[in-house]
């Protein structure tokens, strides 16, 4: 079995703690400390959120950690049960802090939505028709 780890920068580590679990997710505690929060989002998938001077710690010398407010470096798309589950962490997430991406896409057999995190991080929650995608 894969599993990712995606590490990302944040300005604020308590915020970005309660933006994540705001949307559901819990926290290993084993991971997370004043400079980064280890976020559990399925048993496949985690989110280190370190703050910027830590998230530095681990670039090679000369480079500089990016500003995803200014420049889109990526995109995490997130799968979801149904189309009811993307809106509803749309709408969790711009109730907690986020902001507005995208408009919602319906391509009938997908759907997805997406939603920025309080430092500008893009997330697209969602759903593929199992069916279309056999």
């Amino acid at each position: 079995m894969r599993m990712i780890f995606v590490n990302l920068p944040v300005s604020d580590v308590a915020a970005s703690r309660a933006f994540y679990t705001a949307l559901g997710f819990s926290v290993n505690e084993q991971f997370s400390d004043d400079s980064s929060v280890s976020v559990v989002v399925s048993d496949t998938i985690f989110l280190q959120l370190l703050s910027r001077e830590r998230f530095a710690s681990f670039l090679p010398e000369g480079r500089r950690v990016g500003d995803p407010r200014q420049a889109t470096a990526a995109m995490h798309a997130l799968s979801c049960e149904g189309r009811e589950e993307v809106d509803a962490m749309v709408e969790k997430a711009l109730g907690a802090g986020g902001g507005t991406w995208m408009p919602a896409q319906d391509h009938g057999s997908m759907y997805g939505s997406s939603f920025t995190d309080p430092d500008g991080h893009v997330w697209e929650p969602m759903w593929m028709d199992p069916a279309q995608a056999q």
